[in-house]
Formats: structure tokens, C-alpha cells, sequence
């Protein structure tokens, strides 16, 4: 067994920033210490001077399109490109194609990441308007949560019978995941973008059809279920500024029954970057004004908003360079969420200490996960270093997904990830990858 001697990091942790060693002993951080000088031989030795030291980020919401659609992704290159951004652990969507709507499935998908996942990984299982049954098999302890479409969905993924959706929320103790659009006030706006512009209606209508009403009218009913039944919910990637006030800071995350989640795109981008970014910003739910990403970050720093994400959503570039109607929404993120948050840092937005606990702590909290999130001993080791001087820019040259763009294509990025640690394995050195080592199954203390 190989251990690892990280010497003279920045380690931020819990709070605190603070020059420390970290030795790694198999999967496991044996011993975090101002100075560490009792170690083994065979012990490999990092000097981190200068360098960040975070945890491995937990992303917990991802679209890595396997199975069915891997002209867009594959487990493995969307994972491998997670790493080479600092995120060690994902939670990944259920439609794919098939979709993961019944046990079998949802089990495929853990026999793929098991064999080809750089990172340690999850999946939520899919509701419909008729798997309830299938739903409450769930094991809680090896699953991440369940998944609702509220809006925006493909096939029967779309959940809209309300007598089910209190059957499901009033049926299961897991945590219950949500996107929330009302479907027909997007259809209204939609129709009458359509009457005027036909199917070629420009991107800057997205937020139109896509409107903070239809945002709000969908979480605000999906809260007042989840008070009604005492279910556990989490709203993903709230979008405008309207919905951040109907979620709580006045007591501490453990205690939430009802929790909210923010993506990068919509802390970055706003309605002034469609005439540049066209298409390959259209996300669901839309980038809004800028009062809305204000509104985000001010909810984010003072703890509504518990968490941030990706949502990665990887399509071609051909898919994405058709007409409004055509071109899916959704755009690759995991490679470079990390530096983009960073860049908030450097300009004061956020604090690393802050970052940090939306990323890492807060996620592993929020969901449960055992022994990852926090430097810790006797956990994971699933480490970051970054070094906040050596700056990149974004091209297709060293851009990873699978689907060879992305969003930030020409941003010079300040900082770079230099080595992540998978469960103590130096998956990503400096821009090379150990091929041989993979992630594990994420396991939740419920």
C-alpha cells in the first residue's frame, strides 16, 4: 500500500484556511498535523506550497447521458473531466434512455459508473405519474434520492398528476429532488413567441417563455407539498431572485426539511450574454437579468440557498447550433466549475471558507454521504490542490467533455486544478490521468 505525504498546503476546511500536512494511508486520510515528519518510506511526498487544499467537491447534479445517449457523453468522459475539475463525487439524473425509473435500471447504471467511473458516483431514481410502487423499493442507504420532474422533461419523465405527487411525497422518507417549471405557463409563452417568430425565435426569449412566474408558480406548490406531507425536498437550480425568499436561514442546514441548490451558469451568466453565447447558454430553467443572479448570490451568501452545482448537460454541437425550437437546453460544466467560482473569490464575491462549504460540506450534509465532503481523519481521501497563480484559458484544445465545447470556450481562468485524489488515488496529475484506478459507490448514513 502506497500512502501519500502532502506537505505545506493551504488547507481549507470547515472554516478555516491554515498551512498544514495531510498524510494519506490507502483510501483513507490517516493524519492531519502542522508538521508531519513520521511516515514510511514508500511514502510518496507532494510539497503543496502555495497551493489550495479543498476536499473533493460533491456535485449532485449531473447529466452524464449513459445509457442511450452517448453521442452527447459517456459515464467515463464526463467523469474524467469532473476530476480534472476537483469534483470527486456526482449525483447523476435518471433521464437517459432507457430511463431510470424502475430498480433494474436504476441498478444498470451503477454497473456502468462501477466499471468505468473516474469519480465516486450515485444516481436518483425517476418518478412518473405510475412507479410509485417502484419508487418506495428504493434502499436509502445506497441511493441518493428520488428525482421529480415538475417541468421540462422528455417522455413520461414529466410528473403532473397532483394526486400522485402527494402519494409520492407523502410515501417515501427520501429525500425528494425537484426541477420546477409550470409546464403550461411555458407552453402559453411559448405559443405566443411561435405566433410571431416561428420556430427560429431568438435566444434572448428564452427567459421570456421560460419565466420567473412559471419558476416560481412550480416551487412555490412543490413547498407547499413538502410542508404539507413533512417530506424532505431539495430544489435544484433555482434561477431567479423571486424564489430564494421562500427558503430559510434561520436555522442550520442538519435541521432543514426543505433546501435549495444554485448552478454555476446562473451565479456567472445573465440575459446580456445571449447575444454572444447564442444557443450554448440555453439552459432549463433560463439565465435571467442581472437582479436575478444578484438576487442568487445574495441568497447563496446568506444561507438560503444551501448548495451549489453544475447540473451538467452535455448535447452536441450540432444539436446546439439549430433554431430555438430545435436546440436542446442544457451545456457541459464539470471541468470548469470549479475555476469559474474561483474567479469570485479573486474579485470578493465569496469567500474560499464559503466556497468551500456550498461545494464540499454542504452537499455531503445535505445528502447524507458517509465519511466525504470534510478533510477529516478517518475519511475519504478525496483532495483537491489548486494553484490560484498558474492561469488558463478555455479551448478546444484541452476541453474534455465528449462533446468538445463549452460555454466558457475562451475565458482565462486565473487558477488550475493541478492533482485531484479519488479515495486516495492520484487520479489527476498536472493534466495526466491514472487510467487503472476508479471511483466507488456513494453510501449515505440514513
Amino acid at each position: 500500500m502506497r500512502n501519500t505525504l502532502i506537505k505545506n498546503a493551504r488547507l481549507v476546511n470547515e472554516g478555516l484556511t491554515r498551512v498544514c500536512d495531510v498524510l494519506i494511508e490507502g483510501e483513507k486520510i490517516k493524519q492531519i498535523s502542522e508538521k508531519i515528519e513520521d511516515f514510511s518510506q514508500n511514502t510518496v511526498i507532494i510539497d503543496a506550497r502555495n497551493k489550495l487544499l479543498i476536499p473533493g467537491i460533491i456535485d449532485d447534479q449531473v447529466h452524464f447521458r449513459e445509457p442511450g445517449l452517448t453521442q452527447k457523453a459517456t459515464i467515463a468522459t464526463e467523469s474524467r473531466a469532473a476530476v480534472a475539475g476537483g469534483i470527486t463525487s456526482f449525483i447523476e439524473m435518471p433521464n437517459t434512455s432507457p430511463q431510470a425509473t424502475t430498480q433494474e435500471l436504476l441498478e444498470d447504471k451503477f454497473k456502468i459508473a462501477a466499471k468505468d467511473s473516474y469519480a465516486n458516483y450515485s444516481f436518483m431514481m425517476g418518478g412518473t405519474n405510475d412507479n410509485l410502487e417502484e419508487l418506495l423499493k428504493t434502499d436509502p442507504k445506497n441511493v441518493a434520492a428520488i428525482k421529480l420532474f415538475l417541468g421540462s422533461s422528455t417522455g413520461n419523465m414529466l410528473v403532473d398528476d397532483e394526486e400522485v405527487l402527494e402519494k409520492i411525497f407523502s410515501s417515501t422518507k427520501l429525500l425528494i429532488a425537484v426541477h420546477c417549471e409550470d409546464e403550461t405557463t411555458i407552453k402559453n409563452n411559448l405559443d405566443k413567441q411561435k405566433s410571431v417568430y416561428g420556430d427560429d425565435i431568438p435566444i434572448k426569449m428564452h427567459p421570456v417563455i421560460r419565466s420567473a412566474e412559471a419558476c416560481y408558480k412550480s416551487s412555490s406548490k412543490a413547498i407547499a407539498l413538502a410542508q404539507k406531507t413533512g417530506a424532505r425536498l431539495h430544489v435544484f437550480h433555482l434561477s431567479t431572485a423571486i424564489e430564494t425568499d421562500q427558503f430559510t436561514n434561520k436555522i442550520p442546514l442538519e435541521e432543514k426539511k426543505i433546501t435549495a441548490e444554485v448552478c454555476v451558469h446562473h451565479l456567472w451568466f445573465d440575459d446580456s450574454d445571449y447575444e454572444e453565447k447564442g444557443t450554448f447558454i440555453k439552459w432549463n430553467p433560463a439565465v435571467k437579468s442581472k437582479q436575478d443572479k444578484e438576487g442568487l448570490w445574495k441568497a447563496l451568501l446568506d444561507d438560503r440557498i444551501d448548495v451549489i452545482a453544475t447540473d451538467h448537460a452535455p448535447h452536441t454541437i450540432d444539436e446546439k447550433k439549430q433554431v430555438y425550437t430545435k436546440a436542446p437546453s442544457g451545456g457541459p460544466l464539470v471541468q470548469h466549475a470549479v475555476l469559474a467560482l474561483l474567479e469570485a473569490v479573486r474579485n470578493n464575491k465569496i469567500t474560499i471558507e464559503k466556497l468551500v462549504e456550498k461545494m464540499c460540506h454542504n452537499p455531503a450534509k445535505l445528502f447524507n454521504i458517509e465519511k466525504r465532503g470534510f478533510v477529516k481523519e478517518g475519511y475519504y481521501a478525496d483532495l483537491v490542490l489548486i494553484d490560484t497563480d498558474l492561469p488558463q484559458t478555455v479551448a478546444k484544445e484541452n476541453i474534455l467533455y465528449k462533446c468538445g465545447w463549452s460555454p466558457f470556450e475562451g475565458t482565462t481562468f486565473h487558477s488550475t486544478v493541478t492533482q485531484t485524489f479519488v479515495n486516495g488515488s492520484l487520479i489527476y496529475n498536472k493534466g495526466v490521468f491514472d487510467d487503472h484506478k476508479k471511483g466507488m459507490r456513494l453510501i449515505f448514513d440514513r
